[in-house]
């Protein structure tokens, strides 16, 4: 009530002054970039805790795909090389056996090479939104 008698408004005490907006202007934009800021970094978190779950748990159905694979792969080529023995000598019949997996290995691995090339980089959406503060704080300057 003391302040009121003054001449002094209560709602505006504790304020900044009136007369310097330009320290209330650079307070404002430190606030607002530390929350966006903040707020970038909490959305990178998220993505890529996202992401590393899901790759978890595609590693681990491959890494048992490999394995049970691995075990198939050994039965079949050694049923394949006792069916050829049959016909031509033991070493002969490993040997075409161990050329057809090369060649196997040798495409597999090609496409593998290419489809790697197409793998988006992680937290792309990080990734942008920086991209659009940077323009945000441009325009903020100007």
């Amino acid at each position: 009530m003391a302040e009121v008698q003054r001449g002094v408004d209560p709602r505006v005490v504790g304020q900044p002054d009136a007369q310097d907006p330009l320290a209330e202007l650079l307070r404002t934009a430190t606030s607002d970039m530390s929350t966006l800021f903040r707020q970038e970094l909490q959305l990178a978190k998220l993505e890529l805790k996202e992401d590393g779950r899901k790759a978890g748990k595609v590693a681990g159905m491959f890494g048992a795909a490999a394995v049970t694979g691995h075990l198939a792969l050994i039965f079949v080529s050694l049923a394949l090389a006792w069916l050829l023995d049959q016909f031509i000598p033991r070493a002969l019949a490993f040997l075409i056996v161990g050329v057809i997996y090369a060649i196997v290995a040798a495409v597999l691995f090609m496409r593998g090479k290419e489809q790697a090339k197409q793998l988006a980089p992680p937290a792309q959406q990080t990734v942008e939104t920086l991209k659009e503060d940077v323009q945000w704080a441009k325009q903020q300057k100007n």
